[in-house]
């Protein structure tokens, strides 16, 4: 082949390459632009979400009643030997610390206890361990039906501890709080190794006056 065949040849590969290159390079720029934009608009946490319960009381409940104000959510059941009265035990000294030195804020948090245990976490059982912690607090039961769409709503995980037909089981179960704002959205979770203190300061930094 001529020298100056060769030569175009080359010319023309190099070309080729050059564009190949500043396509790839452009692409790989516009790429992660278009990915963060897509995790800007998705980016809220998939927490939370309608329920239909019954309160200790007895009464309907449902997600809607508590807009306007914020919820402070945990998920367990009464029969809880240790974690639940643990965690809710933190809860409420939360609250209390919060309402000393912010009552307006504190009124402002409607602590709420749902039970993963409905086959023995009836009404009156939830009215009678309710009354052990703050007394505006709101404990609700349901269906097995409807406590598994409000456990799948908040990413709860529970089940029972072992499958046999003996009525003193244990269960196995997430434990967080969840902190849900007067929109009924997703604001922040704790968990039971947060103390009282780690969540009232929280809690006086997020909850916003009326």
């Amino acid at each position: 082949m001529p020298q100056s065949s060769i030569a175009r040849a080359i010319m023309i590969f190099g070309v080729g390459l050059i564009l190949m290159l500043g396509a790839a390079t452009a692409w790989t720029l516009l790429r992660p632009a278009a990915q963060v934009s897509e995790s800007k608009s998705s980016g809220e946490a998939l927490i939370g979400g309608p329920f239909e319960l019954v309160d200790q009381f007895g009464q309907p409940r449902n997600d809607a009643d508590f807009l306007g104000g914020y919820m402070l959510i945990y998920f367990g059941y009464t029969y809880c030997p240790d974690v639940c009265p643990t965690s809710l035990g933190i809860m409420t000294q939360a609250i209390d610390q919060l309402e000393e030195s912010d009552k307006a804020k504190a009124e402002r948090i409607t602590p709420v206890f749902i039970t993963i245990d409905p086959e023995r976490d009836k009404v009156e059982n939830m009215k009678q361990y309710a009354e052990h912690f703050r007394p505006d607090m709101i404990a609700m039961t349901g269906s097995n039906d409807q406590i598994a769409k409000a456990a799948k709503a908040y990413r709860v995980y529970y089940a029972k501890a072992a499958d046999d037909s003996s009525s003193d089981y244990l269960m196995d179960h997430s434990s967080i709080f969840y902190l849900m704002g007067p929109d009924g959205k997703y604001v922040k979770h704790f968990t039971h190794n947060d103390d009282a203190n780690t969540i009232a300061t929280a809690l006086a930094e997020l909850v916003q006056p009326e």
